[in-house]
């Protein structure tokens, strides 16, 4: 990403914590009821012994929950693409499972799975698990039919019509629906920690809003933000090292033609 891409951003952000800042400043705002940027920050960076731990914590679920949720969400996506009646049999129950609402599971899970962390991943695998399975469904789907004719008369087999078409074909959507996937597993994790942890930014969260330590609330909401981005810099820059061809030259001109 070029420097000139990230100003208008950058400014933006800039600006709003300006206003932000200036804001509670002039109105005299309380700071348990809206602290100020800078108070936020500065108890970012001072209570990170605090924080790290529990920051830990979070991201071990979040990151359980991404591999589960990969370990699951792309054979089943295959299974489903290899099967159209299959798909046809699971599509209502893919779309029942992100209808619940996540705050109504969270308790069931709680009592099923305890206080202890797999409660939490499971929350990070439910949320995750949708985007990456319908997204890798849909770019498989997406195939050219042309192609498909082509390897199927050169004998190519299904296996090996995965491994050499359809799974190069589907990695565009697949790390879209992975970005999308990481940036909101923080979501899972935290309302796991809410209903019922030891440990965590999300358990955290909650001792600090009872003692109206309203400061520490934002810290961690920071460090949710901070661990969320980095997921996602992390998912893109995987497709930049596996989608090679993305940025061959010769495609760039033909794209442009």
């Amino acid at each position: 990403m070029k420097w000139s891409d990230m100003l208008f951003p950058s400014a933006l952000i800039l600006g709003i914590l300006v206003l932000w800042e200036a804001f509670v400043r002039v109105m005299n705002i309380p700071a348990f009821i809206l602290p100020p940027p800078s108070a936020i920050g500065f108890c970012a960076v001072i209570k990170a012994p605090l924080i790290w731990p529990h920051a830990l914590t979070t991201a071990l679920e979040i990151i359980l929950g991404i591999v589960i949720a990969l370990g699951t969400a792309i054979p089943l996506a295959i299974f489903m693409f290899a099967r159209p009646g299959i798909e046809k049999g699971l599509s209502p129950f893919l779309v029942a499972s992100q209808a619940v609402p996540v705050f109504a599971l969270a308790p069931l899970l709680v009592i099923w799975l305890g206080y202890g962390i797999w409660s939490k991943v499971f929350m990070a695998w439910v949320i995750i698990f949708f985007p990456i399975t319908v997204s890798l469904l849909s770019g498989l789907k997406s195939c050219d039919p042309d192609f498909r004719r082509l390897f199927t008369l050169m004998g190519a087999g299904f296996w090996m019509k995965l491994r050499l078409l359809y799974w190069p074909w589907a990695l565009p959507q697949f790390f879209s629906g992975l970005k999308v996937g990481v940036t909101v597993a923080t979501i899972g994790a935290v309302i796991g920690e809410w209903v019922g942890a030891q440990k965590g930014l999300g358990y955290l969260m909650i001792q600090s809003n009872a003692r109206l330590n309203t400061e520490l609330v934002f810290a961690c909401i920071l460090w949710l933000s901070a661990m969320g981005l980095g997921l996602w810099a992390l998912v893109g820059f995987a497709e930049k090292r596996i989608m090679t061809w993305k940025n061959n030259s010769f495609i760039k001109r033909k794209d442009k033609q």
